[in-house]
């Protein structure tokens, strides 16, 4: 069940937060830029992520003064006041002592709260964060004033959509469901003038004098090829905090919950929990189902929002039914669809059909791609190749289309399924062509 938004007193402004998990140690959580505790939790990604964060530790979760359910017109306030944030949240839910975890912005007001207050500071985790932002001399990594400007025009200009996620976040940039909840999660977590102010305000922050002043045993997380937070302010940050380590993670996302964000998890446990321990990861051969609702977006136009989720409920139900019925595991939500797992091939093909049936009694359709291959299964998620691959064919499908690849149709001789050729293709980050195949109806 998501938590409830709740909300403490920070002088005259209402700071909107939720408490999750039931982990040994508090952890506070510190979002960058714009946020919205609330529709965070409507990207699958996003809620992973969360939830995840929530199994070793009690997550105190919030949105900073000016963005998201906070009270927005706050002025230009300084890094002080909105360190004070933390202050007011922490009081409200009766912790003394904390892990911070700022990613990128959220680490600045992280950084100033643990130099102020060392002693309710137990761990400082500092994630794509940078101590300056605007270009200086003595700071070469920092962004120039003119890019400044033109990123400020370019995100008023096409306010709505999803600002920049091509570079923000690299691994999902083609998945129109993640697209689409990234530009209503900024739609829900500000204005476009309010956006425009706090890059604004964001562009004048320098706490590189405070770092020596920060004694509190700090973990410098960043991807290598991060293209918002360029890898050079992870080795600033850890130059000049004397009790800081830095782990550079593989990776260009900036956005934690896209890319592998276990790695990010473990490193973050270990740090706070001191358990060494690493998740078993086991390679297993699976079949692997990506479903697609066709027009979800004309769907939810045409029907309204109570209709829509009323209708997602029912799929919901049913998806699960009919997963179960066949042995299989329902990894995960993709926004528009399903990324399913069996054991064998057509078990996975008579699943598929009987969703494709269900949804149609919906008035729903749906398009499948389906591939047999060595996945790595790290808890109760699944990566590598085969996944991959089962993706990009879905992309190859039509409404109402159950494609599958040469090695699942290999896999299924002697079965009463009938297949028709549907050509010799490439997939998009997959090298090669690959035969693919239709199921008949």
């Amino acid at each position: 069940m998501r938590p409830r938004t709740q909300y403490a007193k920070c002088g005259d402004l209402y700071i909107a937060y939720q408490v999750f998990g039931d982990g040994p140690v508090d952890l506070l959580y510190a979002q960058g830029w714009l946020t919205n505790v609330e529709y965070a939790w409507e990207s699958p990604d996003y809620a992973r992520f969360l939830t995840k964060l929530g199994r070793f530790a009690r997550v105190i979760f919030f949105d900073k003064r000016g963005t998201g359910m906070s009270d927005r017109n706050v002025g230009v306030p300084t890094l002080e006041e909105r360190s004070q944030d933390i202050n007011a949240v922490m009081e409200a839910v009766g912790s003394q002592k904390v892990a911070l975890f700022g990613m990128s912005e959220g680490g600045a007001i992280c950084s100033y709260f643990a130099a102020t207050y060392p002693q309710n500071v137990s761990h400082l985790i500092l994630y794509g964060s940078r101590p300056r932002y605007a270009w200086a001399p003595d700071y070469p990594a920092g962004t120039t004033e003119e890019e400044i400007e033109a990123s400020i025009s370019d995100l008023i200009a096409n306010w709505g959509g999803a600002f920049e996620l091509d570079t923000g976040a690299p691994s999902v940039a083609g998945d129109r469901a993640a697209a689409e909840w990234f530009a209503a999660y900024f739609r829900y977590s500000a204005s476009p003038g309010a956006a425009e102010q706090i890059t604004r305000m964001n562009y004048m922050i320098d706490y590189r004098d405070l770092l020596p002043a920060i004694r509190t045993p700090t973990l410098v997380l960043h991807r290598e090829g991060d293209l918002w937070c360029p890898v050079e302010c992870a080795d600033y940050l850890a130059d000049n905090i004397s009790a800081a380590q830095k782990v550079i993670l593989p990776g260009d996302d900036h956005l934690a919950w896209y890319g592998n964000q276990d790695d990010i998890l473990q490193a973050v446990e270990e740090f706070v929990t001191g358990d060494q321990s690493r998740t078993v990861s086991q390679r297993k051969l699976l079949t692997v189902v990506f479903i697609d609702i066709v027009g979800s977006t004309d769907k939810l136009s045409a029907l309204g929002d109570e209709r829509w989720k009323s209708l997602v409920e029912q799929m919901d139900i049913m998806v699960s039914r009919r997963v179960g019925g066949f042995a299989g595991r329902r990894v995960k939500h993709t926004g528009d669809g399903y990324m399913l797992c069996f054991e064998g091939p057509t078990s996975a093909i008579e699943c598929a059909r009987e969703i494709r049936r269900d949804l149609d009694r919906l008035g729903l359709q749906c398009r499948t791609g389906i591939h047999t291959g060595e996945c790595e299964q790290i808890g109760e998620d699944l990566s590598g190749l085969a996944v991959n691959i089962a993706a990009r064919i879905m992309d190859t499908s039509g409404p109402q289309e159950i494609t599958v690849s040469q090695t699942v149709k290999d896999l299924v001789v002697g079965s009463d399924t009938k297949f028709g050729s549907a050509g010799d293709k490439e997939l998009k980050g997959v090298p090669g062509r690959w035969s693919l195949h239709r199921v008949a109806s």
